[in-house]
């Protein structure tokens, strides 16, 4: 497994992730092409998972896009390939995506689009919350010295 960060342009292999992602339901890859060629700028990070030297996997991080009182940052553009689940990728791209986000803001959220995803994010430490335009959020451990971006 490897893990690359993303910087501008999509990584190779995308076509077929996207591809399988529409087959399973999920037009954001579709999305995530479409900012990156438009607004790159609104990602703080993006990392590729490779396995078996195809793309397994993708993930971003950008502002919060909901009001929120203090800047939080999104994971979002989530996937992971149908073939390549329950083989920890998700996981990899979480982390590296937490890792770059330490420091700089005191919570990230995500938005869990069905229970298999809520309970990924649960796994890993996110905390499900009602009444926001995310439906997780996870503290920072080091949340107090957080800078404001």
């Amino acid at each position: 497994m490897s893990l690359e960060r993303v910087a501008d342009q999509l990584p190779t292999g995308f076509a077929e992730l996207e591809a399988d992602a529409i087959a399973d339901g999920h037009q954001h890859k579709t999305r995530l092409a479409a900012e990156l060629t438009e607004t790159p700028a609104i990602f703080h990070a993006i990392y590729a998972c490779y396995l078996d030297n195809r793309l397994a996997g993708i993930g971003a991080m950008t502002d919060e896009p909901a009001l929120a009182g203090q800047p939080k940052w999104r994971m979002r553009r989530f996937y992971g390939h149908r073939e390549f689940r329950r083989r920890t990728i998700a996981q990899a791209i979480a982390s590296a995506l937490l890792q770059n986000a330490s420091g700089s803001v005191s919570t990230v959220t995500v938005h869990a689009g069905n229970q298999t995803a809520a309970r990924f994010w649960e796994a890993i430490g996110f905390r499900r919350v009602a009444g926001l335009a995310w439906s997780h959020e996870r503290t920072m451990p080091d949340a107090t010295n957080a800078r404001r971006t």
